[in-house]
């Protein structure tokens, strides 16, 4: 971990303004509140490897994959539906250098099982998507239309880097190989296992 970085979690503000340190998700998250996607959130992996990139001295874009968008709109569970609010974001961001993936919420559960092999509730709100991470303390998220920060967790465990599986994902095999995959590109991460 780099020196200077204090014991504390950061504050929400300390977290988004890491995230926007990366050009990237800050031009999401300047243009993306214009499409009016409701409930709308940046989450997953491009956040919380911008935190710990920081911690690690790396830039905070380095390594990041993908950019997910979650939302929520349970007017239309067709997959057409959410195809044009796809075609929608990929036009509003063909200009980043960057993979944008967007998925309704309000769906999940129709192709989920086929997919992991699982059952998945059906949601209620986009928040519930990025609850439902297999590492606590990545369930993080950005709502696009006030900047507020949504993490149930809290960052202590983000910042100090403890990876616990998370309860409402009760996938253990799954979980051991996220949070291996992981700790493969931070090794100062520390996996605990189920109480």
């Amino acid at each position: 971990m780099s020196a200077g970085e204090g014991a504390d979690a950061p504050s929400a503000e300390v977290f988004i303004a890491c995230a926007r340190a990366d050009p990237v998700k800050a031009a999401l998250l300047d243009r993306l509140p214009a499409l009016g996607l409701p409930q709308g959130h940046l989450t997953a992996g491009c956040l919380f490897q911008a935190w710990w990139n920081r911690r690690s001295g790396r830039p905070p874009g380095e390594g990041v994959k993908d950019y997910d968008v979650f939302y929520f709109d349970d007017r239309d569970l067709s997959w057409e539906a959410e195809d044009t609010v796809i075609r929608r974001v990929q036009e509003a961001v063909a200009d980043l250098p960057a993979e944008v993936e967007v998925k309704n919420q309000a769906r999940v559960h129709l192709w989920y099982p086929a997919r992991f092999g699982h059952a998945y509730p059906q949601l209620r709100a986009a928040t519930e998507g990025i609850d439902r991470y297999l590492v606590a303390c990545t369930c993080i998220g950005v709502a696009l239309d006030d900047g507020a920060l949504h993490a149930p967790d809290g960052l202590d465990d983000l910042h100090n880097g403890i990876l616990r599986p998370n309860p409402l994902m009760p996938a253990p095999g799954l979980f051991v190989a996220k949070a291996a995959s992981y700790q493969a590109r931070w090794p100062w991460l520390t996996i605990v296992a189920s109480p």
